[in-house]
C-alpha cells in the first residue's frame, strides 16, 4: 500500500495493526489509532488496556511486534524516543521521564535536537521562564527535580515537551495532579494549541474531563479497540461500558451505617514541625488526633506539607519539633521498620519511586515490608517459600493482573501496581493506614476497588489518613476534612459534605473560614 498516497493532509498520525506483547501477554493487539490536524483525541480504558503501550509505541519508547506507522504522510520506523522527537512527537507519561538527580533546565535539554557542544544554560533557563509564564506552569529551572513535589514534576514534564516543540503531543493522565485552576489553565492552552493545528491524543480516566475537551473518542479493552466516535455522539453510561464492558461501577462512598469516628485515639500529633528536602519548614506546628473507625481527610493544593507530612508520620522523615504518639507509646522519632511492626502502613503517591522497587519481581516487592517479621524469617534468612507462597495469596485476593509473581513489578499497569501496593500494606497487623493520592490516575473499576479497601480498613476498627487532590473523593470518604495550607492547618469540617465545596476552596487558598476556624497565614 502507499502509504503517502493514502494519508490526507488533515492527519498526523496513523496507526495501522499495532501489536505489542510482553512475556506473551498482548498489551496492544491489531490496534488502529489516527490523530488529525487542530483535534484532541481521547484514549480511554482500563488500566491495563493498552492506552500507555500504544502512545509507548508511538513516541518511540517501544517498537511495535507488528503494524504500521504513519506520521505527516510518511511510513517510520522510530529506534527510540529521540527519533519520534525528531518527527515533532512529544508525550508527558503518568509516571514523569525525569532524572531526578539532575535539575529543572538539564531534564530539558536533555535529547534536544538543536543541542551544540557548548550547552546555554542560561538560553535554556530563559526559554523555561518563558513557557512557565506563557502556560501558567511555574517551576525554577534550577531546583533539582528530586527535590520537586508530584505536581510540580508534572509540570515540569509538560514544559519538556513544550520546550522540544512537538506538534503532536500525548498527554496521558496530565490532570492527575493539578487543581482546578491549573486544569483550566491547561485545557486553555490546549484550546490555543489546537487552533494551531496541534493534534492532542488525551488519556484520561475522567470523563468529565474528556467531554470538556476531546473531539473524538477511541475505547481500548485488553487490547483492543471496542469503539471509536465524535465526542458528541457518547455519553457517560455507553464509555463505561465499553471501558469495563458491564453497564458501569457503582460509586464507592462511606455509608450513613458507618461506625462512629469517636474511637479510640490511635496516632496523636502535637505541633509537630518537619523540614523538606531543601531544610524549609514544611509542616509547621500541625496538631490532629486520628481515631479508630475514622477516615481523617486532607485536602490541599499540591506542595503544601502533604508528603512530608505522610513521611513523618510513616517514620520516613525527621521531625524537628513536637511529638507524635501511637496509643500511648512516644514514636517521634522512631524508624519506618518500628512504625510497621506497630501496624502503621503507607501508601506513597509514587508507586514506582517510592512504593515499589520496579526491576525487582512481585514476590520481592512484597517482602520488602514484612521479610523480618515471622513467618517470612527463618533464622537469618528469608524464608522464600512462604514469601512466594504469601504473594501468591494476595495476588489473588486482589485480582491483581500479572504473569506471575517472578515478573518484574514494571510490567504492570499502573492499577496493578497500586492494587500490589494496597495488597501489602494492608494485609497482616493493621491499626493506621497513611494513604496518600492513592487512586491518583486509576481507572473507575480500579479507584472503586481502592476506595473499598480503606472504607473496609476503616470498618474493621483502623485508622485512614487520606491525603488527596479528589474534592469529591475527599467528600466521599472522609469522616473528618482537614485543609493545608503552608504547612498549616486551616480548618477542619465533621462530616464534609458537597455544600462545603466553596470553604474548603477558600481555606485551600489560605484563606480562614467560620465553617472549618483555624489558621490565619501571614503571606509574607
Amino acid at each position: 500500500m502507499d502509504w503517502g498516497r493514502d494519508m490526507t493532509e488533515n492527519y498526523l498520525v496513523k496507526m495501522r495493526g499495532i501489536t505489542k506483547a510482553f512475556y506473551g501477554i498482548k498489551a496492544n493487539d491489531g490496534v488502529d489509532f489516527d490523530l488529525k490536524c487542530g483535534e484532541v483525541h481521547a484514549l480511554l480504558g482500563e488500566n491495563g488496556a493498552g492506552k500507555s503501550t500504544l502512545m509507548s509505541v508511538l513516541c518511540g519508547l517501544y517498537q511495535p511486534d507488528d503494524g504500521v506507522i504513519v506520521v505527516n504522510g510518511r511510513k517510520v520506523v522510530f529506534h527510540s524516543p529521540k527519533d519520534a522527537i525528531a518527527r515533532g512527537i512529544g508525550i508527558v507519561h503518568q509516571h514523569f521521564m525525569l532524572v531526578p538527580s539532575l535539575t529543572v533546565w538539564e531534564n530539558m535539554a536533555l535529547g534536544s535536537r538543536d543541542m551544540e557542544f557548548v550547552i546555554d544554560e542560561n538560553a535554556i533557563c530563559e526559554r523555561i521562564k518563558e513557557l512557565s509564564q506563557r502556560y501558567g506552569l511555574d517551576v525554577d529551572p534550577l531546583t533539582p527535580v528530586w527535590q520537586l513535589s508530584i505536581g510540580e514534576q508534572q509540570r515540569v514534564a509538560i514544559l519538556r515537551m513544550l520546550y522540544h516543540e512537538a506538534n503532536i503531543l500525548i498527554l496521558d493522565e496530565p490532570t492527575s495532579v493539578l487543581t482546578p485552576q491549573e486544569i483550566e489553565n491547561l485545557f486553555i492552552t490546549i484550546k490555543h494549541m489546537k487552533e494551531e493545528d496541534y493534534g492532542i491524543v488525551f488519556i484520561s480516566h475522567k470523563l468529565r474531563e474528556v467531554f470538556e475537551i476531546a473531539d473524538r473518542i477511541t475505547v481500548l479493552r485488553r487490547g483492543r479497540v471496542v469503539g471509536s466516535m465524535k465526542t458528541f455522539e457518547a455519553t457517560p453510561e455507553r464509555l463505561a461500558e465499553m471501558m469495563v464492558g458491564t453497564s458501569g461501577v457503582s460509586e464507592v462512598r462511606a455509608t450513613e451505617e458507618k461506625p462512629k469516628s469517636n474511637g479510640k485515639p490511635l496516632l496523636v500529633a502535637e505541633d509537630i514541625v518537619v523540614k523538606n528536602d531543601k531544610g524549609l519548614i514544611a509542616v509547621d506546628g500541625i496538631s490532629f488526633t486520628l481515631r479508630e473507625n475514622q477516615i481523617l481527610g486532607i485536602a490541599g493544593v499540591s506542595g503544601n506539607g502533604q508528603g512530608e507530612l505522610a513521611e513523618a508520620l510513616s517514620g520516613m522523615r525527621k521531625i524537628e519539633s513536637g511529638r507524635l504518639y501511637f496509643t500511648v507509646e512516644d514514636v517521634t522519632y522512631a524508624s519506618a521498620r518500628h512504625m510497621v511492626d506497630l501496624g502503621v502502613k503507607y501508601i506513597p503517591s509514587d508507586r514506582k519511586g517510592v512504593g515499589l522497587v520496579p526491576n525487582m519481581n512481585v514476590a520481592e516487592n512484597v517482602a520488602l515490608r514484612k521479610y523480618w517479621q515471622p513467618p517470612f524469617k527463618k533464622g537469618f534468612f528469608i524464608d522464600w517459600d512462604e514469601v512466594y507462597r504469601d504473594s501468591k495469596s494476595l495476588v489473588e485476593s486482589y485480582e491483581i493482573l500479572t504473569p506471575g509473581v517472578n515478573i518484574p513489578v514494571r510490567m504492570l499497569s499502573g492499577g496493578n501496581l497500586q492494587k500490589l501496593i494496597l495488597a501489602r500494606e494492608l494485609s497482616g497487623e493493621l491499626k493506621v493506614v497513611i494513604a496518600m493520592h492513592p487512586t491518583w490516575g486509576l481507572d473507575v473499576k480500579a479507584t472503586a476497588f481502592v476506595r473499598e479497601k480503606l472504607l473496609s480498613a476503616r470498618n474493621d476498627g483502623s485508622a485512614v489518613l487520606l491525603i488527596s487532590e479528589d474534592l469529591d473523593e475527599l467528600l466521599a470518604l472522609s469522616d473528618v476534612l482537614a485543609v493545608i495550607y503552608r504547612g498549616k492547618i486551616m480548618g477542619m469540617i465533621e462530616g464534609p459534605k458537597a455544600e462545603n465545596i466553596e470553604e474548603i476552596g477558600l481555606m485551600m487558598a489560605g484563606i480562614p473560614t467560620s465553617v472549618g476556624g483555624g489558621n490565619v497565614i501571614d503571606e509574607d
